[in-house]
């Protein structure tokens, strides 16, 4: 298996940051992925695995996330310094085009950059988010970013999880592979969250406002959104309306799902890998 190489480099303010970087033909565009608030770069590992070799895969922790450095105040992990993150991230690692896979947050980016970085996207993948987040969602999303568990084992872990997550449709393999990438051991010898938990404080300010006129960057873009029919962070009202606003939209629903969908799913892989064997 081609293995990443752990990047690290410095934001503009100088806190660290870190990602993972599976190589591949120069030629072909490669795949940035960007992971949703509460989860880490190495979510992506299974994709990679998949294309690493044929294409260029980079993985990104934000600030305050898995390899990346913690802030003094919380109010580092905003979104929008999160956004000028990745654009430091695409010049330290030499990234100039790129199909961007966005689960939840990293979607919400990816949307944002359709207009800040145009020339940047040659396609994106948009995992259970679009340019409306719904209150309830948000809210359940910041309760979970801000709490830790503090767990003793693995199995706790998965028992924690699928009492707190929607449903995910994983199985027993699964859910072990998504706690051991939730959580990782402290210096107490305890599970905790792979993320700084006030990053919850810096997520109350809501999501970005006004997406729906950034939407219209993405019109001359491939666009996949995979979507679960749970979820309460994305509507059937809002999939809706960005169907009709983007008429070659692809969407691929997942029912009885909620968010995020595994993009490891029977049916969320090779939807995705044939959207991204699309794209030269």
């Amino acid at each position: 298996m081609n293995e990443p190489r752990l990047v690290r480099f410095s934001s503009r303010d100088g806190l660290p940051l870190a990602g993972y970087d599976w190589q591949g033909p120069a030629e072909r565009t490669p795949l940035l992925c960007l992971p949703g608030l509460c989860r880490t770069g190495m979510d992506f590992g299974q994709l990679a695995a998949r294309h690493a070799g044929t294409r260029r895969v980079v993985a990104l922790d934000y600030a305050g996330h898995g390899e990346s450095g913690r802030a003094e105040s919380p109010a580092r992990y905003r979104a929008d310094l999160g956004l000028r993150d990745v654009l430091d991230a695409c010049a330290a690692l030499h990234l100039y085009r790129a199909v961007v896979v966005g689960t939840s947050l990293g979607g919400l980016m990816a949307i944002l950059l359709s207009v800040l970085r145009p020339s940047l996207l040659r396609g994106i993948v948009l995992n259970d988010i679009g340019p409306q987040v719904e209150t309830a969602g948000l809210e359940y999303v910041q309760a979970f970013a801000g709490t830790d568990p503090a767990l003793a084992t693995l199995e706790e872990a998965v028992i924690y999880l699928q009492k707190a997550v929607p449903p995910l449709g994983l199985d027993a393999n699964g859910w072990r592979r998504f706690a051991a990438l939730t959580f990782a051991r402290g210096a107490d010898g305890l599970l905790h969250p792979r993320w700084d938990v006030r990053i919850a404080e810096a997520a109350r300010a809501g999501a970005p406002t006004g997406l729906w006129q950034v939407w219209q960057g993405v019109s001359e873009l491939p666009v996949l959104l995979i979507w679960g029919e749970a979820s309460k962070i994305l509507s059937a009202a809002t999939v809706g309306r960005m169907r009709r606003e983007k008429r070659d939209l692809q969407v691929l629903s997942l029912p009885g799902i909620g968010h995020a969908p595994s993009l490891e799913s029977p049916r969320a892989a090779p939807a995705l890998d044939g959207f991204l064997d699309a794209i030269p």
